[in-house]
């Protein structure tokens, strides 16, 4: 049996017991057999990968593939992937790059297959990077099948820095988060924002989002994401938030059941 992460409490409790404990759990989970061998097969067979479609073709390196960008979903669609990698990031109609979901855009240039440079597949240290990703990404999966509020909060964790140390305007990188549903909704529970939120204009959400960051936050620009005491303050009031709202639609619950009962 793979191990299970273990996560005791919920809220900022369990966020706390979750960090300190996170070094010892991964390795555990990491040592797992399946991990083990998905990863192993993937470092080794990667490099002689030369095209989309040889990638696509083989279920295993492509069931890692996705999974190290969290587009494990996507195992079942391959001709949509191909497209996605055949088009890379480099060109104005590129598919990857007219997505909502900023994932796709990552995936495809990672691996290059479109791009002006061409593959990376046998790139020195290419498929470790890869496979670290994966076993991060599905650390994150296994914690959220015991609670949800504790992977979005690892997610937030893991990519933040990137975006923050990211090429682009400061736009550009609230696009990222946008873009990116997991790190959207910490932000969107984070700040308070109402359901619905995203049916408005895009400029209008990047002002909203902006805004409350600098006034809740006091992040005035995307850059202070780097900043570890940052991402906490972040992490914490999305916890702290998400607990409120699942306490209140608990409690409704109960006074509607109390209700009719009665």
């Amino acid at each position: 049996m793979s191990y299970q992460p273990v996560v005791p409490l919920d809220g900022l409790a369990g966020w706390a017991f979750l960090t300190r404990t996170l070094a010892t759990q991964t390795a555990a989970f990491d040592s797992g057999a399946r991990i083990s061998r998905d990863t192993t097969y993937f470092e080794q067979a990667i490099s002689d990968v030369e095209t989309a479609e040889q990638l696509v073709s083989d279920r295993r390196l492509l069931r890692v593939a996705l999974g190290a960008f969290g587009l494990q979903d996507d195992l079942d669609n391959r001709f949509f992937i191909r497209k996605i990698l055949e088009g890379g990031t480099e060109a104005d109609d590129a598919l990857a790059t007219r997505l909502a979901d900023s994932r796709y855009r990552e995936f495809a240039d990672a691996f290059g297959f479109g791009n002006l440079g061409g593959r990376r597949t046998f790139f020195e240290g290419f498929g470790r990077e890869i496979t670290e990703k994966f076993r991060a990404r599905q650390f994150e999966i296994a914690v959220g099948d015991q609670d949800q509020s504790m992977r979005l909060a690892m997610t937030a964790e893991r990519s933040l820095p990137d975006i923050a140390t990211g090429t682009g305007s400061d736009k550009t990188k609230w696009l990222r988060i946008m873009g990116d549903p997991p790190l959207r909704e910490v932000f969107e529970r984070a700040l308070g924002l109402p359901e619905g939120f995203g049916q408005m204009d895009l400029d209008r959400q990047v002002e909203v989002f902006r805004d409350r960051a600098s006034r809740q936050l006091g992040i005035d620009t995307l850059d202070q994401l780097a900043d570890a005491d940052t991402r906490k303050h972040i992490i914490e009031r999305y916890l702290i938030r998400n607990q409120v709202a699942e306490f209140t639609a608990q409690s409704g619950t109960s006074i509607a059941l109390t209700l009719l009962q009665s």
